[in-house]
């Protein structure tokens, strides 16, 4: 693997960037593997990087039906953060953020983390009281999280209309100060590239069709486009297609799959300094390192695996966005996307051993996926490595929803973010 860094970039330029080698390699699947990864997002992609570089396990193949990092990857909107409320989410994300924090030093690539903060703003008497609840409930946990005032508010995030005359006006928010952004593509670019370099094949175009079992019932490999892949064990990170991919195997996920719409504006310059989000009206923004504002709202009602959505949804965010920031109200937008968000009754996510011996499953993330990439590649790597979850993600079995265990976080994830 080509290391980046200042010298090389200059010894490149003098050839006119003509001796870069390619990220990672490109390969034809062979018979068998140790472990198949299912899904060439960044979970994917991640736990593969972490079963080879801290598990000592080579063997690997990632197995995508499309382009790399082709599908939620590349269609959310890069938020992170980890001020969720209760003690086994805000654990999850905690441990993400803070493998965030070194993620481009660890892979030798820039993911363009940029910790902005994240203002979570107040419109009602209730909100006020959630969010400081989720403000306590942080600083328990040691994570970073304060209430800031109206006045506050608004030194913090200027374009922000503080007026008490709008439809919902900001009575405060809580910020978390850690929280930022990230280049989606380059997190896994940067994952592909390291995993690459340890012997993982990763293997684009290879759609996954049937999962194969022995008579005694573990899983023996997998059916693809390209032909049958053997492996002792199967990791499942496919987002919104998971329910699909272990209905290959007989089992039978509690998700339900909708469609995520964001869109971006033209760019401009510097105006924005954060990420706001507000449940009550369903919308969050942000702007990105080319200038352009980020906006998304919540999921469309309806079930489907289609990218694309109603366009009252984009259009409902809009008219809050414009209320809340006056100074967009002449803003062209230039594109909008859909997702597939795949949810779970209590929007917690599931990182766990299936019924199925050899299979395993990370799922559930609806729209809260990106922020908790390398943490949740690194305990899916942990399940998968030592067949049992580590301590951070025993609580997010598929059994909670047989024995009543909920982590319930509808009001953290009641917004795409």
């Amino acid at each position: 693997m080509q290391k980046f860094s200042a010298f090389s970039l200059f010894r490149q330029a003098l050839g006119a960037h003509q001796g870069w080698k390619p990220q990672w390699r490109s390969v034809k699947p062979k018979a068998a593997y140790d472990i198949i990864i299912v899904g060439g997002g960044g979970h994917g992609l991640g736990a593969a990087y972490y079963l080879a570089k801290q598990h000592g396990l080579r063997n690997i193949a990632v197995v995508e039906r499309g382009w790399l990092a082709g599908g939620n990857t590349a269609r959310n909107t890069t938020i992170i953060r980890s001020n969720y409320l209760f003690d086994e989410s805000s654990s999850y994300y905690e441990h993400s953020l803070k493998l965030w924090e070194g993620l481009s030093q660890e892979l030798n690539y820039n993911v363009m983390f940029s910790q902005r903060g994240c203002l979570m703003i107040a419109h009602t008497v209730h909100d006020v009281q959630v969010f400081k609840r989720h403000v306590h409930a942080n600083r328990l946990n040691g994570i970073d999280n304060e209430w800031l005032t109206p006045q506050e508010v608004k030194e913090f995030c200027p374009p922000l209309n503080i007026s008490p005359n709008i439809r919902y006006p900001i009575l405060g928010g809580a910020l978390q100060r850690r929280a930022g952004t990230a280049r989606h593509d380059a997190v896994a670019w940067g994952f592909a590239r390291a995993a690459s370099d340890m012997g993982v094949d990763i293997i684009e175009n290879c759609e996954v069709t049937g999962i194969t079992r022995a008579p005694s019932g573990e899983v023996t490999g997998v059916e693809t486009t390209l032909g049958p892949i053997k492996a002792r064990k199967i990791g499942v990170s496919a987002a919104g297609h998971s329910s699909v991919v272990l209905g290959m195997a007989g089992i039978r996920l509690p998700l339900q799959s909708n469609p995520l719409q964001a869109l971006v504006s033209e760019p401009v310059k510097p105006a924005f300094p954060t990420i706001v989000m507000s449940n009550t009206i369903h919308a969050y923004i942000s702007q990105s390192d080319k200038g352009e504002m980020v906006i998304g709202a919540g999921t469309d009602s309806y079930v489907s695996y289609t990218q694309r959505g109603g366009l009252h949804i984009p259009a409902h965010t809009l008219e809050a966005i414009t209320e809340l920031c006056p100074m967009f109200r002449r803003l062209r937008m230039m594109r909008s996307w859909g997702g597939i968000t795949d949810n779970t009754p209590d929007r917690s996510p599931i990182t766990a051993k299936t019924s199925v011996p050899g299979l395993y499953v990370n799922c559930g993330w609806g729209t809260g996926g990106f922020k908790a990439t390398p943490g949740a590649a690194n305990l899916f790597a942990w399940t998968i490595a030592k067949d049992e979850p580590h301590p951070i993600n025993a609580p997010f079995t598929i059994e909670r929803f047989r024995d009543g265990t909920l982590i319930d976080e509808a009001a953290a994830a009641a917004v795409a973010h």
